[in-house]
């Protein structure tokens, strides 16, 4: 496989920022933290669900009620 090089241009300042902080961070250069999102971003596996796929797996789990929904969220989050 070959290799290729890419432009970004007009970068937010801030996100220009947040990015460096977080080269230094992780004491890469920038093009080393970049990459290294890159390949995170494109190893990602999981498939994502369309909102129509979304939809029906929210109706399957049979909430009916915003109440019921915000209640199996803590309950996720707690479990963790």
């Amino acid at each position: 496989m070959r290799n290729a090089s890419l432009t970004i241009r007009n970068i937010p300042g801030r996100v220009l920022a947040r990015l460096r902080e977080r080269a230094l961070r992780h004491r890469r250069s920038m093009q080393g933290e970049v990459l290294s999102i890159l390949e995170t971003a494109a190893a990602d596996p999981a498939p994502r669900m369309s909102p129509r796929e979304f939809l029906r797996h929210v109706q399957s789990l049979g909430i009916s009620t915003p109440s019921e929904a915000a209640a199996m969220i803590r309950e996720d989050r707690d479990a963790r």
